[in-house]
Parts: C-alpha cells; sequence; structure tokens
C-alpha cells in the first residue's frame, strides 16, 4: 500500500500472515484434510468408482477450489439478509465452468463438490445474522486476501509442486475475519 509520503507499507500483512499460521495450526492439530478425504474415499465407494484413481483427490482439490473465497461467504449472507442471490448465481456459473475443466483433468470426483458447496454455503446462509455484524470492509478484505493465498495453494497442487494440505488452512479464513472485528 502506497502511503502519504511515497513509501510502501505493508498493511495488514502481520494480521493475514497470522492468520495463516494461527489456520494451519488449528487445522493440523483437527486434520481437516484427512477428513476430507476420508469422505472422499466414502463417497467413492457409495459411487461406484472404486475404478477412479483420481476421485479423492479431485473430490478435495475442486472442493477447496470452489468454497474458498468471499464469494461462497457474501453471495450466501447476501442471499439470506437481503434477498440476492445475484452473488450466488453468478458463482455458480463460475463453479459450473471450472467444475467442468477440473473433472476432464482430475475425474468425477470433482462433480462431488456440489456437497460441499451446499454444506459451506448453507452453514453460512443458515448462520447469516450473526455474521452480519462481523462482514465488515475490513473483515471481507483480510477473508479475501487469504482466500486468494489458499487459492494459489490449490494451484500449486495442481502443477505437480510440493503438496501443501491446504484444507488444514480452512480456519486461517475464520481467524482472519474475526481479527478484523
Amino acid at each position: 500500500m502506497l502511503t502519504g509520503d511515497g513509501t510502501i507499507g505493508l498493511t495488514g500483512t502481520y494480521r493475514m500472515l497470522g492468520s495463516i499460521i494461527g489456520g494451519a495450526l488449528i487445522g493440523e492439530a483437527i486434520n481437516i484434510e484427512d477428513r476430507m478425504e476420508e469422505f472422499g474415499v466414502w463417497l467413492k465407494q457409495k459411487t461406484g468408482s472404486s475404478g477412479d484413481t483420481r476421485f479423492v483427490d479431485g473430490f478435495v482439490t475442486a472442493s477447496l477450489t470452489v468454497c474458498i473465497g468471499a464469494m461462497a461467504v457474501i453471495g450466501s449472507i447476501n442471499d439470506r439478509l437481503l434477498a440476492d442471490p445475484s452473488v450466488l448465481f453468478a458463482k455458480t456459473v463460475l463453479d459450473a465452468v471450472i467444475v467442468m475443466i477440473m473433472t476432464s483433468a482430475l475425474g468425477k470426483g470433482c462433480i462431488f463438490s456440489a456437497l460441499s458447496v451446499g454444506i459451506f454455503q448453507g452453514t453460512i446462509f443458515l448462520l447469516a445474522g450473526f455474521l452480519e455484524p462481523v462482514m465488515t470492509p475490513e473483515a471481507l478484505s483480510a477473508l479475501s486476501a487469504v482466500g486468494d493465498i489458499l487459492i494459489f495453494c490449490v494451484g500449486t497442487n495442481l502443477f505437480g509442486l510440493p503438496h501443501v494440505r491446504v484444507a488444514n488452512f480452512l480456519p486461517a479464513l475464520v481467524i482472519a475475519v474475526s481479527w478484523m472485528r
């Protein structure tokens, strides 16, 4: 951020890093990634997809891609409190395109990310009355910044770089929003 005197300030950087580190510690302690993978294995068995070697990876990767980000949160809150589903409609179109592309590369496990989106956005929709006072512009900015980093990490996993257990970073989103309150 460029300040008034022409210098560059690092406003919010420490909070963002603190959110990511705290989120990683909490996520590793409760092992979110392994729980998502276990659910993916269960889905794989229930759908008769035992021959699909990328099913679980596709499910987890697509779920993280479509759930992380401000549109899921803002859209659900707007739909509940303002009766305005327009953000969710736009997100649905974007998610459909993303999941179709991912399905071609990672298999049909990606399609089941719809369950994750339903649970995630449904929970936010139901809790919207409680979340409204917390979701200030600063909190949404922090959510977006941390979400962008997590999306970047999902991308590094797709490129075959060293694997980042992105799901274990999900608590960082909650910390980032809470910290800005």
